[in-house]
Order: structure tokens, then sequence, then C-alpha cells
């Protein structure tokens, strides 16, 4: 429903935090011989926390319009709620962080300025339990705290003169494509490459450190981190073609072992498999990865054969594979089974209304989202699905009441101002249409288009003239916002 068309911001810097993916920790000052001296919170010489911030946003804005971003409420929710449980327990946070995932296959994770954290969806695929994946996302957030990206721009500019742009840019590449970008960063940073390296490595002994004792105080099993990683690099060992986080994150034995070690300090949790998590990764593998036959064919058997960690994620699947293969009956029976059993469950919901929808029950899938909103009010999942049955049953004004109200405390939502153009179509009102339009041109980072659009807008609302002021002081806020991009 959301496909994105791209747009490509000229003066856009992203920089991949690189990072290995081994965890080092004291627990209670044990093995004190290990630790490791405290580099502290620099980078303040270079990078200012606000600059990196409006950094951050252009970044995010650019892999919106370039990168496959799964635009998936429920998914979006998962991963926000995961990072979120480590964030709370983490020191030196400076920003909302903000999750999200690209639909790849290729194993990579990533961090960049802001609080941004993107995770490839084959990596949670890969994964065998949430410890594991949480055990990457604290690794990635211990690099967004100990601001690992503004002490290596200013580790190099000691070292030799070079724009941040130009030491950007390679980087730029290694975050979307590692094979290219990291030649393109030993072209760029010859001169000072062995150090570059040595500081990289000081790092990520630093998130190593912080990662996996956030991990472990967040309540995951610490040994998530050497268990997951061991069995990547095993993986790969003898592979022509490592995956993605392999380049970005080198994993010598020398670390993994350290990171078993240090895992060690901290007691084993036997956790039991998280259900979310198990939905998450039976969502992605019948909606992202396989076609719809292959992921029907895949759960039947998990099903047949009892080769689950939890039964109902594993139907949740096949439910799911049923409404991809346009089965809409079966995956009805299936889904309203599962919610009986839970009944405020996000990832059922979700489905449940898609196939009622495809059904045209329009009322069972109204009277349910309307229940769920007074229940959990402005929660992004049943917002917009609510937004989006309003619109599939032709009732466009409260379709958009419910998304004008979301957007009031949720601003920046990608999903909603899309719809929202759509519902302002449905009712003809184009100058509203292109407002909406332009909303979601500006978080593609294409603010000219926006602009354009916002004018096209003021054109056909000559008769509201507060709106056309609204309009009008719109337009200058995007134009300063252009402006500030290319002043970084």
């Amino acid at each position: 429903m959301f496909n994105i068309k791209p747009f490509f911001l000229a003066c856009a810097l992203t920089v991949v935090i690189a990072s290995s993916c081994s965890f080092n920790v004291e627990a209670n000052g044990q093995n004190n011989k290990n630790k490791l001296p405290e580099i502290g919170i620099s980078g303040f010489s270079v990078l200012s926390l606000e600059k990196e911030r409006q950094i951050g946003q252009a970044m995010m804005r650019q892999l919106r319009a370039s990168q496959p971003l799964i635009q998936d409420p429920v998914l979006i929710e998962y991963i926000n709620h995961l990072g979120n449980q480590l964030v709370k327990n983490a020191q030196d946070v400076n920003y909302a962080f903000k999750f999200f995932l690209i639909n790849n296959n290729e194993l990579n994770a990533f961090a960049f300025f802001g609080g941004h954290v993107g995770i490839h969806s084959g990596l949670l695929t890969t994964a065998d339990t949430e410890s594991e994946l949480a055990s990457v996302i604290a690794h990635e957030i211990s690099h967004v705290t100990q601001r690992h990206l503004a002490r290596r721009i200013e580790s190099q500019s000691r070292s030799q003169t070079l724009s941040m742009a130009g030491m950007v840019s390679g980087i730029l590449l290694a975050l979307v494509n590692p094979t290219v970008g990291m030649a393109a960063l030993s072209a760029s940073m010859a001169a000072s490459q062995q150090a570059s390296i040595n500081y990289t490595r000081g790092n990520e002994k630093e998130a190593d450190r912080v990662g996996i004792a956030l991990l472990a105080n967040s309540n995951f099993d610490p040994q998530g981190a050497p268990s997951f990683f061991s069995k990547m690099s095993a993986k790969y060992r003898y592979a022509s073609k490592p995956p993605a986080m392999l380049l970005t994150h080198p994993l010598p034995e020398s670390r993994i072992a350290d990171a078993r070690q240090r895992a060690h300090n901290y007691p084993v949790r036997q956790l039991a498999p998280s259900l979310q998590f198990e939905l998450a990764k039976s969502r992605i593998q019948a909606r992202y990865q396989a076609k719809p036959k292959q992921s029907i064919s895949y759960f039947k058997e998990q099903l047949s054969k009892k080769k689950y960690r939890l039964k109902a994620a594993a139907e949740y699947g096949l439910a799911v594979s049923y409404l991809e293969n346009k089965q809409y009956h079966s995956a009805k029976t299936l889904l309203e089974s599962l919610l009986k059993q839970d009944k405020h469950n996000l990832f059922y919901i979700d489905v449940l209304t898609d196939v009622y929808l495809a059904l045209k029950e329009y009322d069972k899938a109204l009277t349910l989202l309307a229940n769920l909103a007074l229940y959990m009010p402005n929660n992004q999942v049943i917002s917009l699905n609510y937004g989006n049955a309003l619109l599939s049953a032709g009732k466009y004004e409260q379709a958009e009441t419910v998304l004008q109200d979301f957007l009031l405390v949720n601003s920046g939502n990608f999903i909603a101002y899309d719809l929202l153009t759509t519902v302002y179509r449905k009712q003809d009102k184009k100058g509203l249409m292109h407002t909406a339009k332009a909303e979601v041109l500006a978080l593609l980072g294409a603010y000219s288009k926006a602009v354009d659009e916002l004018q096209t807008s003021y054109s056909l609302v000559e008769e509201q003239p507060l709106l056309q002021k609204r309009i009008k002081a719109r337009i200058l806020q995007f134009q300063e916002q252009e402006n500030k991009l290319k002043r970084l």
C-alpha cells in the first residue's frame, strides 16, 4: 500500500557506526583486569548534540526515500518497544531513539546520528531468541550513547584536512552497500587508515562493554550476544561473500571469546520464548521473505511436525500466508481463534482487519477497531488500521478525523500522511490533498517538491484565508529546513 518512489538528497550526511558483535562488560566489579579505560564522551568540538540531531533527521529522510524501509505499523511498534526496553536502562541518552526495519535479507544493523538505529529484517529472522536480537540492538545503542561517530570524526580531523561531506560520503555507501562502501572509505582516508582502524577498534571495545551491560540490566539473557555472533561467525567462516554485517562488524575469534567470558559475569537467564518476537519473525517470513504458497507449506510443516517454539506464532504465520495468497476465509478462521485467546494482540488485530476489508466485512472491522481505539487511544496500529478501514468503507470524514487526531500527537508519521492524502483525494479536497502530499514529500527529504505541492494548494484554497496563512507558514518552514541542510 505504501510503495515509495525514491527521492535523493544531494547533501544528506549518513554515517554508520562500524560495530563488532561481541560484548564486553563487568558485573559487580569482577574481572577488573579486563576493565577498559573510560574514553569518555568527547566529540563536542566537532559536532554539537543539536547538529547531530539535525543530521540524523536528514539522514532518516534520505533513508526513507532511498531504501526499502518496512512501513508496517505492527513491526514498527514491536521493534521500537524492544529498543526502548533497552534505552530506558542506558546511560548518557541524549535523544529520543527511533528504531526502524529495512526489508533486506542481508544480516546487518547500524546506528547513526541522533539516536537512529536500523535493523535489516534478515537479522531478525536469523536470530533464534529475542535476547540474540536485543544483543545487536544494545550494541548499536551503545555506539550512539558513547557518541562514537563524533569522536571518530574528531580523531580523523586531527590527522587530515577533510571536509565533513567528504568524510561521510564513503560511510554513506557503507550503510547502503558495505562491500563498495568499505572500499570507498579506504580510498578516501588512506592517509590515516591505520589510525582510523585503531580508533574504530577502541570504539568497538567500549560498545562491547556498555552493550552487554545494557543487555543484562534490561533483563535479557546476556548469553544472547556470544550465542548469536558465534553462530553467525561459524555460518559464514568459509563463505566467499560474507554478509554485510561482517564487513562493518568484524568478528575475530578473540572478540567472541571475550564476549563469552564477559557474559559469564552475569547470571544466565532462562527466558521463555517471547510471543511478540516469534510473531514478528512469522510476519516477516510470510509477508516479506517468501512467496505465499511457499510460506503456506513452510508453516503447515511447522504445525504438523511441531517444529515451532510457540504454536500461536506458527498459526499466525500461516494466517498471514493465507491472506497473502487471497485465501481469506482460511485466514479469518485462524485469526478469529487466535484473537479469542489474546484479544488485545496487535499482530492479530492488524491482519484480521486486512482480512475483513478483503472480504468487504467493513462493519466487523470498524466495530473491532472502534472498541480498541477507546482502550488504546492513539496507538499507531489501531489508529492507522481504523483510518484505513474507514477509508475502505467510504466513511471519508470519519477517516479524516481519526487520522488528523492521530497526527496531533504523532506528528511526522509517514503512513498517516500517506493515508490522509488518499482520504482527501476521495473527498475531492484538492487543496488539502496537496498539503498532505507535501508532508509525505518532506518526510522523504524532497523539500523543493513539497514546496511545489504547497504552492499548488495555496492557489486552490483562495476562499480559506486562514488555511492560506498556514500553508504560507509551512512553505517558509520547509525552505528553512532545506537551507539548514545546506549549512550542515
